[in-house]
């Protein structure tokens, strides 16, 4: 798990990253907000532990600049700034979280440890993945390679639950079921026609089958 602290008091920043160290995380500590809110623009991170006093960028801009390019790494604001207006106005910007200087040591571990793991877990219900294959269940997105491809509904929730029972041998009668809300007739070749179509689309943009036809049983979706 990855960590950026972005903090220019040097005995500040040094002692959160020696607390987060010691918790387990790799933590990465810079001084000034332009490099802060750089390196957290790539999205790299597991969390996010700013300063908002910084010398060159205030950090409520950081923050609302990271919100405004999508990236939606946890973020938990670390000021001695206490009053209520402030905090909210973090909050407001796109902050999860607001701890103010001086802090419980157990109390930041704490914090950053809930923030990363509500995230990963809204992470598992949003995105899903297989290999090369990434599809955004909220957005209803799915990528070959981070490159876009164009699904209509019914090969998007197709796809989706492959991705979601991927290595898994799935009969015709259970797509049936879970698919498709009125079914269709399971004697026809419904679901061929759909995953030629899925392949089609897939192949220009990876060497992997990733499908796989089970004589007599059905279908799987593996990275194999």
């Amino acid at each position: 798990m990855r960590i950026l602290v972005v903090e220019d008091d040097k005995v500040v920043g040094s002692l959160v990253e020696k607390i987060l160290e010691k918790k387990g995380y790799d933590v990465d500590l810079v001084a000034t907000g332009s490099l802060g809110e750089e390196l957290a623009s790539k999205g790299t991170y597991d969390c996010i532990v700013l300063d908002l006093g910084l010398p060159d960028i205030d950090g409520l801009e950081i923050c609302r600049n990271l919100r405004d390019k999508q990236v939606d790494t946890p973020l938990l604001i670390l000021s001695a700034y206490d009053a209520i207006n402030i905090k909210v106005s973090g909050l407001d910007f796109g902050a999860d979280d607001y701890l103010t200087k001086p802090f419980d040591n157990t109390e930041l571990i704490a914090r950053v440890d809930a923030l990363i793991r509500r995230y990963h877990a809204n992470k598992s219900k949003e995105e899903l993945v297989c290999g090369e294959l990434k599809m955004n269940m909220i957005q209803r997105k799915f990528f070959v390679n981070n490159n876009e491809i164009d699904l209509t509904n019914n090969e998007f929730d197709l796809m989706a639950y492959f991705l979601k029972n991927q290595d898994r041998v799935i009969g015709i009668n259970e797509l049936s079921d879970n698919v498709w809300e009125l079914g269709f007739d399971t004697r026809t070749n419904y679901v061929n026609v759909y995953l030629s179509y899925i392949r089609k689309k897939i192949k220009p943009y990876t060497n992997k089958k990733y499908f796989k036809t089970i004589r007599k049983q059905g279908f799987k979706l593996t990275n194999d």
